[in-house]
């Protein structure tokens, strides 16, 4: 049976684990994975054409984000409407709705990414740092007062697995 989900790309085509989640209204394009426990929400696009775009394992794709040429290693979130332009993003850290990283951008482990930030080329956002602003400003999230062990628990990756797994109509 054909995925209406996916489709190739010069030769390379998307790798969804048998234990993810993939709405069938995301879109994945060319070279793709998304490990298992991962979900891809309603609206996503995950274009792997000039490079790989690859969703680790218990990571979370909010509805709308749009994913260039990306990497979202283990236990990512990342918000609704958010965009990402050849970006790596590290384990734990969370990218809130409608933030925007561009070309090159890293956003360190267990990193908060803050709702509307626009991240400018070539950033390195060092691990456990809190990121705002129109461009970015970075804090240690020590100095922040931000606990982001409670900040993840809100948003658990384990929380979205459940969630993920109770819309069993949203997914194939």
């Amino acid at each position: 049976m054909v995925d209406s989900r996916t489709y190739e790309f010069e030769g390379a085509s998307p790798s969804i684990h048998d234990e993810a989640r993939v709405s069938r209204d995301a879109t994945l394009v060319g070279d793709v994975t998304v490990e298992a426990d991962a979900s891809v929400w309603p609206g996503v696009v995950l274009r792997g054409d000039i490079d790989p775009v690859r969703i680790g394992r218990e990571t979370h794709v909010g509805d709308n984000a749009t994913l260039h040429a990306s990497i979202l290693e283990d236990q990512v979130m990342v918000g609704h409407g958010a965009v990402l332009n050849e970006a790596t993003v590290e384990e734990r850290a969370l990218v809130g709705f409608n933030a925007t990283l561009n070309t090159d951008v890293t956003v360190g482990t267990s990193s908060i990414v803050a709702a509307g930030t626009v991240i400018p080329d070539e950033y390195e956002i060092p691990p456990e740092s809190f990121v705002r602003g129109v461009p970015a400003e970075i804090t240690p999230l020590e100095e922040t007062g931000i606990d982001p062990e409670a900040i993840f628990e809100a948003f658990s990756s384990g929380e979205y697995t459940d969630l993920a797994q109770r819309h069993g109509d949203l997914f194939e």
